[in-house]
């Protein structure tokens, strides 16, 4: 059994829906940032980061999104969430999610966590206008180059999927005109028909 932390709206989504696809079974803990319970010292035991995700298993604890959907997809091989009899094709789909982990996530944190980077007021106010330009650079670089169609990865859905769809779901309020990413946009509406994808957000609406 499987625990996963989280906290609605953010990337814990992305593992949230992986864990429901995969069949695996699992619970699940709110982390309410709006209370700072992410720093709290029964947390931060947890996860030192004091970031959501985290993933306890019967081995130990994993965060940071790319590691833990990794983990799923080579814990459930009978969903087939990622290539893994294939070493190129799963570093590719390795270099997808580390893309929007370390790039296109790192480029929308600049709305609202600038203390992370700078110190004065006046900086924050620069990252924070300078979003909705880096964005829709790094989803126009996706929506051309990356997302073959209809998934990520072409005809087969994998752990790719729930993180675009995650990180995407951002776009609107960081100012990002959908309608010039016609293959993002569609995406989305395959992601929402997911049964699965239903159910999490059920969940974490309740």
């Amino acid at each position: 059994m499987f625990k996963l932390y989280y906290s609605p709206g953010s990337c814990a989504l992305a593992s949230h829906i992986t864990l429901e696809e995969a069949g695996a079974a699992y619970t699940t803990e709110r982390i309410d940032f709006k209370s700072n319970q992410q720093n709290s010292p029964e947390y931060l035991a947890v996860n030192p980061k004091g970031r959501v995700p985290a993933l306890v298993t019967d081995r130990g604890i994993l965060t940071e999104t790319p590691a833990m959907l990794a983990f799923i997809a080579q814990s459930f091989p009978q969903a087939k969430l990622a290539p893994s009899d294939d070493p190129f094709a799963f570093a590719q789909a390795q270099a997808f999610n580390s893309y929007l982990c370390s790039t296109v996530h790192v480029a929308h944190a600049h709305k609202g966590r600038g203390p992370r980077w700078a110190t004065e007021e006046s900086s924050f106010a620069d990252m924070k206008s300078k979003v909705p330009q880096t964005m829709a650079a790094c989803f126009a670089l996706i929506e051309r180059d990356m997302l073959k169609g209809p998934w990520v990865m072409g005809e087969q859905y994998t752990i790719c999927d729930p993180y675009l769809y995650t990180i995407a779901g951002w776009l609107e309020g960081d100012g990002v005109d959908l309608s010039r990413l016609p293959k993002v946009a569609a995406h989305r509406q395959r992601m929402q028909e997911r049964p699965a994808v239903q159910k999490v957000l059920a969940d974490e609406k309740a």
